[in-house]
């Protein structure tokens, strides 16, 4: 069986969405409003859905992994931003060396977890 696929595009949640949705907005994506509700974050080929829609069990276990061509760089621009000044709640956690690839930790204002990845050859 071939699923055939085009995208990938999850849905995560927001506990205070005009919030998440600035934040996702200078972060770097650009934002489709689909619904009052409803939003199509998108950077390049990457997309995903944010929702004005909150419940904590759920939002602070969703994790995603964002790949990207060079992790220091991305993070060099976001450590000298003031982006993490401006959400008090969203955090930037320092490069790490894994195993499988160099990674650096976003938390967004609602605790969501982004793995931003730069894979290993």
């Amino acid at each position: 069986m071939s699923l055939n696929t085009t995208s990938l595009r999850p849905f995560i949640g927001a506990k205070n969405f005009d919030e998440s949705r600035a934040f996702y907005r200078d972060l770097g994506f650009g934002e489709i409003v689909l619904e009052p509700n409803l939003s199509l974050f998108r950077n390049g080929s990457s997309s995903f859905y944010l929702q004005d829609y909150y419940v904590a069990e759920w939002v602070n276990n969703t994790m995603l992994l964002l790949e990207v061509y060079d992790v220091a760089q991305q993070y060099q621009a976001l450590q000298a931003g003031d982006l993490f000044a401006r959400y008090p709640g969203a955090k930037l956690m320092p490069i790490k060396q894994e195993s499988w690839a160099e990674v650096f930790h976003i938390i967004d204002p609602s605790g969501v977890l982004w793995h931003v990845a730069e894979f290993r050859g």
